[in-house]
């Protein structure tokens, strides 16, 4: 589509002109998104089909001259194939100024629309959008009147043709739609932009359709966009993720830290973070489950277990035990329950809970019916842990009545695997633990 020019006074032209194209030789029509949306409005609101498809011959063979869109109106002069020209014009219905408040306070309250819209672009998730707030951009029945001076009372081929040619417009600049119906590109944004700045000078940036009566809708999550991608317009392929973490920034600069202030520390953190996001949009992208648990939702002290378990460096593992309270081995004791099993684990084996008598008796009960008759090991029973004869294994209780096995090494009892619903199960993997050990 070559260039348009502009006429008209004031900030933004009223009228802008767009040049013939050269005819369209097979293929589709149109290309994009809004041209096929127009295309299938006017297909669905015209009487008669059958002038629909000649105007798209007519369109097809180049026979559309430059097109004039203007508020309300688009106009062409269309030569009939006996070379014969006719002016047509189709009047389109313009939004009241209740209806353009109601599209623009739509699009202040949706990040994404109003963040396209100022980057000149058109969203087409936007048409749904206003429809369900009682804004219709694309023609309905009534919207687009005919008029041409071949003398026909609904489309002819030529108003047909024209039609088909603003497909091909909208094709480069959906915002055309805008102009169509009222206002152009640059009213809309500079209207954008001060109800943008006048909703943050009053200290409110929450989008009224949040729980508001009447208020506009809050939108449509990404993941239930993609759920529907079969029937919204097209969106983008779901993004492939990224091998391996960003890199966070380095902090190693010529200034001096502010007092209090660790950059080594810092870095930790950051990279901790980062690789955190990127496991969790890995996570995301591929289908596999997000985690039970992240660090938003731990304790101050779990999450601090959580980084020891990642293994940094030994000046950070000693932060972190003296933070916790803990001894460097007792840190190294609770970030092998956290890889054995995250913050379940570890409330295991810092034994934070007591389990009253009523789950005590369903465990005995799992605990006598795991073997057969005369296989069930000798234990002995003190609070939630069952102790093996022997001494050398134990099993633990976990609140959600799965079972932990330990195994005893150098005096203390060491987390050995993860847990199961079947105490000879875990019974078994505190064994094969042992086994490795040795």
């Amino acid at each position: 589509m070559s260039e348009y020019g502009e006429h008209g006074t004031g900030q933004e032209a009223e009228e802008l002109t767009f040049a013939a194209p050269p005819p369209a030789r097979g293929g589709a029509f149109t290309r994009t998104w809004w041209g096929r949306a127009w295309l299938k409005a006017l297909e669905d609101t015209a009487l008669d089909g059958q002038q629909v498809k000649a105007g798209r011959k007519h369109a097809r063979a180049g026979a559309v001259g430059a097109v004039s869109v203007r508020p309300g109106r688009i106009t062409a002069v269309v030569q009939d194939r006996d070379g014969t020209a006719y002016r047509g014009d189709v009047l389109v219905r313009t939004l009241t100024d209740e209806e353009w408040d109601r599209l623009l306070d739509l699009a202040v309250d949706s990040a994404g629309h109003i963040a396209a819209l100022l980057d000149h672009e058109m969203p087409p998730h936007l048409v749904e959008d206003a429809a369900a707030v009682g804004v219709d951009l694309l023609p309905g029945i009534g919207d687009l009147d005919p008029e041409c001076d071949c003398g026909a009372w609904d489309h002819c081929p030529h108003t047909a043709a024209l039609c088909h040619q603003v497909a091909r417009i909208l094709d480069e600049d959906p915002f055309v739609l805008l102009l169509m119906r009222g206002r152009g590109r640059r009213a809309v944004v500079d209207a954008l932009q001060a109800r943008s700045a006048a909703r943050a000078g009053a200290g409110t940036g929450a989008p009224r359709g949040a729980g508001a009566a009447g208020g506009a809708p809050a939108g449509v999550s990404a993941a239930e966009a993609y759920a529907l991608r079969d029937i919204l317009p097209p969106l983008p392929a779901v993004p492939v993720p990224a091998a391996v973490p960003g890199e966070p920034p380095s902090l190693d600069t010529e200034t001096d830290p502010e007092p209090g202030v660790e950059p080594a520390a810092l870095e930790f953190l950051a990279a901790d973070t980062a690789a955190r996001a990127h496991r969790l949009l890995t996570e995301l992208l591929t289908g596999r489950p997000a985690p039970s648990e992240t660090a938003a939702g731990l304790s101050v002290a779990e999450d601090a277990v959580r980084l020891a378990a990642g293994r940094p460096p030994s000046w950070v593992a000693g932060r972190l035990a003296s933070g916790t309270a803990r001894s460097r081995a007792e840190l190294d004791l609770a970030t092998r329950a956290w890889r054995w099993g995250g913050a379940a684990a570890l409330a295991v084996l810092d034994g934070s809970w007591t389990p009253d008598e009523e789950a005590l008796a369903r465990a005995t009960a799992r605990f006598t019916a795991a073997w057969e008759d005369g296989e069930r090991p000798g234990s002995s029973r003190s609070g939630a842990c069952w102790t093996m004869a022997g001494g050398e294994a134990q099993l633990r209780l976990g609140e959600d009545g799965r079972w932990w096995p330990y195994r005893r090494a150098g005096g203390v009892w060491v987390p050995a695997g993860p847990a199961d619903r079947d105490p000879a199960t875990a019974l078994t993997m505190a064994t094969a633990d042992a086994e490795r050990e040795d």
